[in-house]
């Protein structure tokens, strides 16, 4: 089986550094939560999206290595490998923020990948099968020329896009229940990756 992961928010939580981050530079209050959409939410609330924007680009570039991965993707991607199954990552994000110092953010993601995706410190994936594409349609398209058997996303407005490819099997990655709605259009929600792994490991 091929199955294809997205990066951002699936493979990695930033809930822990977008508040410690917001904390260094005194834009939130100690008592907003540990979470990305927290913070984010603050800072829309009081009129501070700029610097919510630039935020986004210190941490994906220069604080990216500080980043964590989701409990249990790890171990996921690790017994998927052992199985046989062939894993891709394929994620869509600019290449420089949109605010602030012009950090190649696609370098900062395949360091990360480099440095957190291993087992016994060996990759768990090639090289040759990650990709961050610029667009949207560019990430679908992708998925399709991978001939991702499963595609793994927290997005559903990826997995419900018109162009997704039809025989790719999609799962929704929603730890917070954010998407209630997903299931009632055809998708598969999952909560954790341990829940997936044991999924994976009945079939």
């Amino acid at each position: 089986m091929r199955i294809g992961i997205d990066f951002d928010n699936t493979i990695v939580s930033y809930d822990t550094l977008f508040h410690k981050v917001a904390r260094e530079r005194n834009l939130v209050p100690p008592q907003i939560p540990v979470n990305k959409l927290a913070v984010r939410d603050h800072l829309r609330r009081i009129g501070q999206e700029d610097h919510w924007t630039a935020m986004q680009g210190y941490v994906y570039g220069a604080r990216m290595d500080e980043a964590l991965a989701y409990d249990g993707v790890i171990e996921f991607m690790h017994h998927a490998a052992s199985a046989g199954h062939q894993l891709f990552i394929v994620s869509h994000k600019t290449r420089k923020p949109f605010l602030g110092p012009e950090y190649d953010l696609h370098a900062a993601a395949r360091a990360w990948i480099e440095r957190h995706i291993l087992w016994e410190g060996k990759a768990l994936l090639p090289a040759e099968n990650i990709f961050f594409e610029l667009t949207k349609q560019e990430k679908l398209n992708r998925i399709e020329a991978c001939g991702c058997d499963t595609f793994i996303d927290d997005l559903p407005e990826i997995l419900l896009a018109a162009e997704f490819p039809q025989s790719t099997h999609r799962l929704l990655f929603d730890p917070e229940a954010h998407h209630e709605m997903a299931i009632a259009k055809g998708l598969q929600v999952f909560r954790n990756w341990q829940q997936l792994s044991e999924q994976f490991s009945e079939r």
